[in-house]
């Protein structure tokens, strides 16, 4: 079994914005030369996470607004109150503990199988790299994986 792994780095726009990789992700399996095996398509963070959805504008906004209200920006996390927590801070630690709560309903990446060097993808499905946080660098993780 052949096994390549490749990195996409992007930066994300604002806080619940979506970026389409689909096209990179397609790119690094053609280059793999790996006709039938697994693709895995994974963030690297714990405020960010890749769907496996169409991207369809309107959906896109009802799937930022069903987030948003069963995990609002502004209620109190703990995780935010910086008096008190002393765990995984940084230099630029942000109130974040929403973009963490919504991340727990997600998956952090998608596995799809690659058969005839194709991805096994429905009509509409896209790779989305959904930014759960604030404008930043990211990094997704893509394993090749087969013969």
């Amino acid at each position: 079994m052949k096994v390549i792994n490749k990195t996409i780095k992007l930066q994300t726009e604002e806080t619940m914005s979506f970026t389409d990789v689909t096209d990179q992700v397609e790119k690094i399996v053609v280059e793999s030369e790996i006709v039938n095996g697994l693709v895995n398509v994974q963030s690297m963070h714990t405020t960010a996470t890749v769907i496996l959805n169409e991207n369809e504008p309107l959906l896109l906004e009802d799937i930022k607004e069903h987030l948003s209200t069963l995990i609002p920006e502004d209620d109190e996390y703990k995780h935010d109150n910086f008096s008190v927590r002393t765990v995984n801070m940084c230099d630029d630690e942000c109130a974040n503990g929403h973009a963490h709560c919504k991340a727990v309903h997600l998956t952090p990446g998608v596995t799809v199988n690659l058969f005839k060097g194709q991805l096994q993808l429905g009509r509409w499905q896209r790779f989305l790299f959904l930014e759960l946080d604030r404008s930043r660098n990211r990094k997704i993780q893509i394993q090749v994986m087969g013969k």
